[in-house]
């Protein structure tokens, strides 16, 4: 792989092996998506999500699923398939991929939810399901005091300004009286290693990638955001993470009438960058080795 970022999709589909698997990671609104679909068309292979609010089947505007014309291009795996009430991890997301790998389509797997590619390049341990009762519980805890809660080995390496994140790991420590970094210790080989794949990183700059959050966000507005989460709204839970999508509960704001469209666009917004930040902070520890593709 070439030691330079490359700045064109030509160069990066030119420089990958047709005939690897395929990772794309990268920031929200980074162009993942074209990229994928672009080494699909010159190379072929089937693109499959990696990315956790994309696998509901009641968000296509607000998760910025690929569009049906996108689709109909090439095949496209685990998008849309999950309904909002199901439980969804990633221990499903990684049962269903490794399925997808015995497969003899070449996958090209993309996506900005790096725990996927972590689960898939580096193993994931089998941790019993969480008791409902537990989750409930969790679901009204504030998050410092589950941060209290947490044995300190798993405190330092999960990130701490997650909710989900600490929600998971104080609800596998409450069940099963281990802490979730002991079980991650655990681990069994990855389904994927890294030396199978091709990786690439969409490494887009924070000015260029704020543009174009902004601009992604009205373009939802214009595409139906707005119905799509008013036709969510009867069956609104907060406490399901489908339910958490970026702009879902902005937007339900707006709609129960608590603020403004504005506000709720810009609070939107907000949410996306500091988002984007995260997965930008997580691409930085985890891909610095991957072929490094800067767009704009």
């Amino acid at each position: 792989m070439p030691d330079a970022p490359l700045s064109r999709v030509s160069d990066v589909v030119s420089s990958i092996d047709p005939t690897a698997p395929v990772l794309i990671a990268g920031p929200t609104a980074s162009g993942k998506s074209a990229l994928a679909l672009a080494i699909a068309q010159a190379q072929g292979g089937v693109i499959v999500n990696a990315d956790a609010s994309q696998v509901y089947g009641c968000w296509r505007v607000i998760s910025a699923r690929p569009p049906a014309e996108e689709e109909a291009l090439a095949p496209h795996l685990m998008y849309g398939h999950v309904a909002a009430h199901a439980p969804y991890s990633v221990g499903h997301w990684l049962r269903e991929v490794t399925e997808v790998l015995r497969q003899p389509a070449r996958p090209i797997i993309v996506g900005g939810t790096g725990l996927y590619f972590a689960a898939l390049t580096k193993g994931l341990v089998d941790i019993p399901p969480t008791p409902d009762e537990v989750r409930a519980a969790g679901n009204t805890m504030p998050r410092a005091a589950m941060i209290d809660a947490l044995d300190a080995e798993t405190a330092r390496r999960i990130d701490l300004y997650n909710p989900m994140r600490v929600q998971r790991a104080w609800e596998v420590q409450q069940a099963t009286g281990r802490g979730l970094a002991a079980w991650q210790d655990d681990t069994p080989p990855p389904v994927l290693p890294m030396d199978r794949c091709q990786p690439v990183a969409v490494a887009a700059s924070k000015d260029w990638l704020n543009d174009r959050i902004i601009r992604r966000f009205d373009q939802m507005l214009d595409q139906g955001a707005l119905d799509e989460v008013a036709a969510v709204r009867p069956d609104y839970d907060p406490a399901l993470p489908a339910h958490r999508a970026i702009g879902v509960p902005e937007l339900m704001r707006y709609l129960d009438g608590a603020t403004p469209l504005d506000v709720a666009r810009q609070d939107a917004i907000i949410a996306t960058r500091q988002y984007a930040k995260r997965q930008r902070t997580w691409m930085r520890k985890n891909t610095a080795d991957w072929l490094q593709y800067v767009p704009g």
